[in-house]
């Protein structure tokens, strides 16, 4: 890959994981709740789900699943039905208090696995990286040798950027009122992420 081209890679995807969506959302809704430390563990799942993405990409099984019109609109679906339950679910939970033990690291990387895997965005950007810069004539290996620490390195700066605003917000004090909408914000980004999703699949 020449400079130019990893340059104009790097732009591409700092753009693609610095955009909100449901990761971010997740990642200061953790954070806000539990610390910046604990949100973390959110990071460490949205990257499994990158390699993941990454590797399968390598291999072209992303471009597979786009193709397929049914497997690629079951997933949408799904997704979208997860979104609005865990927005639904927020909401409900904004009033209630905060619980004062924290969910076990499994719980919180599950679910913040499961909200990176299912976001078709992700399937998208994945895709939409290899189709437009990875070049066919050159091996596929040594090209990965520089996507993947790049792509890798500005996810995690990202991700722990949203988990920091959100530890700043859980640090403000906010008052009992003003906690709950903020909350309930977060919660029905979740939801209108969902509906979009299923408008659009």
């Amino acid at each position: 890959m020449t400079l130019s081209a990893w340059i104009i890679f790097a732009s591409f995807w700092a753009v693609f994981v610095t955009t909100p969506g449901p990761n971010a959302v997740n990642c200061v809704n953790v954070a806000m709740t539990y610390g910046f430390n604990t949100s973390l563990i959110c990071v460490g799942a949205i990257l499994t789900q990158a390699s993941l993405f990454l590797t399968l990409s390598a291999f072209g099984v992303t471009a597979i699943m786009t193709a397929s019109a049914s497997v690629f609109l079951a997933f949408k679906w799904g997704g979208a039905a997860f979104l609005v339950a865990l927005g639904v679910r927020g909401w409900i939970n904004a009033t209630r208090p905060i619980k004062t033990h924290t969910p076990s690291r499994k719980t919180i990387y599950s679910r913040a696995l499961a909200i990176a895997t299912i976001n078709p965005k992700s399937v998208a950007g994945y895709f939409a990286a290899f189709t437009q810069f990875v070049q066919p004539d050159r091996p596929i290996g040594q090209q990965m040798w520089v996507i993947v620490p790049t792509a890798l390195t500005l996810t995690t700066l990202s991700y722990a950027g949203y988990c920091a605003i959100g530890a700043a917000l859980g640090r403000a004090a906010l008052g009992a009122i003003l906690h709950v909408w903020v909350r309930r914000g977060l919660a029905l980004c979740f939801v209108i992420y969902g509906i979009l999703l299923g408008a659009f699949a």
